[in-house]
């Protein structure tokens, strides 16, 4: 998300494009703060909480605390439709993407929001891949959508353990709605990935890291769904080895990782290269065999499907350590499975521009809808850069 500046077109379109968010947000005030909440994450400022923000917003300084307080009912209490919002902006931004380009892949992940206090609704102390440890933070898991040179993040959930959805006096200091309920990340993705077909977002190829791409439950809901994926899984994963005619290989199942290490000793790993670096060509040497997945909870043996095995060994590493399943065409050349897989990368840069650029971590609020109210404010913002980048842009031919 580079830094640019807004021609007059720019701004016209900007005009029009709060206007078109307005419209959900229908009353004059909201449409007003959203406006002046919405520039604060576009401007520059080092802090994008709510009082910076209206100290920079207000003409004199006898007006930051009204400007302030109007901010934070809007974003704390005030009733509006995030999923409205959210659906408004990711059309705008998908209709300026489709006129460069198709939607190509869908992609789940999850980031943390370090935190240092116990107040903030559903910070504990737990895992996130922001901090590579057990932290105390917030949790959001996030779809995404891609085309081949654009990535557009279109919704946001955030993920409450149930010490926050079991305790009454938790829900009732968050303001958490009673309808909310425990769910996993897991599920908590499978509700984005609904919304966004009822929302009829051009379908892509999911993208998951192993944390998700693991559960065979969820390989399964996708598949209902009608949706192909490439998924990240972990090495004790049990296949089945399958010939050219689908047919079992040897009489045992292998964990991937046996299974990339017996392809090591025959030396079926081959360079590939996917896409240019900072400086350099980014590859890896790769193997890529059909197989039938062992745990497919519910499922017969006749009735399961052949999926990819994609076996990654880095540069560097001793051994094979990345491994993905694709429900992706057998005619797929393996350069193909890997620009697939690789794909899912892109979304950490889009964590880092939210953060760094938009402040999406800086929001100090405590309540389950500020939560909310503040990503899909960051959310729209993002929509309108990927649109004004789309156009100015323009993917090479």
């Amino acid at each position: 998300m580079d830094d640019f500046e807004l021609d007059v077109d720019g701004q016209r379109r900007l005009t029009q494009y709060f206007d078109s968010i307005g419209d959900v947000l229908q009353f004059g005030e909201r449409r007003a703060s959203y406006a002046v909440y919405a520039m604060g994450l576009l401007a520059d400022g080092d802090r994008k909480s709510m009082e910076p923000i209206a100290a920079r917003a207000a003409p004199e300084p006898e007006q930051v605390n009204g400007q302030h307080q109007r901010i934070q009912h809007f974003i704390t209490d005030s009733d509006w439709s995030d999923a409205e919002v959210r659906r408004v902006a990711a059309q705008y931004a998908i209709d300026a993407l489709l006129d460069m380009e198709p939607v190509t892949h869908w992609i789940i992940d999850d980031t943390g929001f370090l935190k240092n206090g116990s107040h903030s609704v559903g910070v504990k102390r737990q895992y996130t891949g922001s901090a590579g440890k057990v932290t105390n933070c917030q949790v959001g898991v996030s779809l995404s959508i891609a085309t081949w040179t654009r990535h557009l993040p279109i919704d946001f959930e955030l993920y409450l353990p149930r010490e926050w959805t079991d305790d009454a006096a938790r829900r009732k200091e968050a303001r958490i709605p009673d309808e909310v309920v425990f769910k996993t990340k897991l599920e908590l993705a499978l509700d984005m990935i609904d919304r966004a077909m009822q929302n009829d977002v051009p379908p892509g190829i999911v993208l998951v890291d192993s944390a998700y791409g693991t559960s065979s439950r969820f390989r399964k809901e996708l598949e209902k769904r009608g949706l192909s994926y490439a998924v990240d899984v972990i090495s004790t994963v049990k296949v089945w080895q399958l010939d050219d005619n689908h047919r079992r290989v040897g009489g045992r199942t292998l964990s991937v990782g046996e299974y990339a290490a017996k392809l090591v000793e025959q030396g079926e790993f081959r360079k590939v290269t996917w896409r240019e670096g900072t400086g350099e060509k980014l590859s890896a040497r790769f193997a890529a065999r059909r197989v039938l997945p062992i745990a497919d909870e519910g499922v017969s043996r006749a009735e399961r499907k052949p999926l990819w095995l994609l076996m990654e060994w880095e540069n560097g590493k001793d051994a094979p350590s990345k491994f993905h399943l694709a429900s992706l065409s057998e005619q797929l050349p393996i350069k193909e499975l890997v620009r697939n897989v690789k794909q899912r990368w892109r979304t950490e840069r889009i964590y880092e521009d939210m953060k760094g650029q938009l402040g999406v971590d800086h929001f100090e609020g405590r309540r389950y809808r500020g939560w909310h109210h503040h990503i899909s404010v960051a959310l729209s913002c993002y929509a309108f850069i990927v649109a004004e980048h789309s156009r100015l842009f323009p993917p090479a031919p």
